[in-house]
């Protein structure tokens, strides 16, 4: 009893006495007990959210429902600032194994679908409205064999 009283009139404040919760925010730093609010962070700052779609290029179709495709991005050379290709090959999910190498796909982030495929192969709608330029070549000029 003389340890409380005695306690009781010093007025000492711990967080410890009496069983009282503390935070471990203010525990972390020797030095926070002045700043007892935790640090938040700024409201005008967007939020960073991961690139849920990119393009690319198939370069492997052998598996089944599985294509490797190869993303090129440019980026920064860390020494000379020069901005040079990058490439990585991501596997995606192709149900109908529609796609053939050498064909521009869309990559859709999704749930896991195995171990190494997190994306699935969309084809990429044409700009102009037509599926396919089989008939002209790449210009759009049509070839001297397909004209009458």
């Amino acid at each position: 009893m003389s340890i409380t009283s005695s306690l009781q009139s010093l007025k000492l404040s711990s967080p410890f006495l009496h069983g009282g919760s503390t935070s471990l925010y203010r525990l972390s730093k020797p030095n926070s007990s002045l700043s007892c609010q935790p640090l938040k962070s700024p409201a005008f700052l967007p939020p960073i959210r991961a690139m849920k779609s990119m393009q690319g290029k198939v370069v492997c179709a052998t598996n089944d429902k599985t294509v490797s495709v190869e993303v090129v991005r440019l980026a920064p050379h860390p020494k000379y600032k020069r901005r040079v290709r990058k490439k990585k090959k991501f596997q995606a999910h192709d149900p109908d194994n529609q796609f053939q190498v050498g064909d521009i796909v869309q990559l859709e982030k999704s749930r896991p679908i195995s171990k190494t495929k997190t994306f699935i192969a969309v084809p990429i709608p044409s700009k102009n409205g037509k599926p396919g330029n089989e008939e002209t070549g790449e210009l759009g000029i049509p070839l001297e064999s397909n004209q009458p």
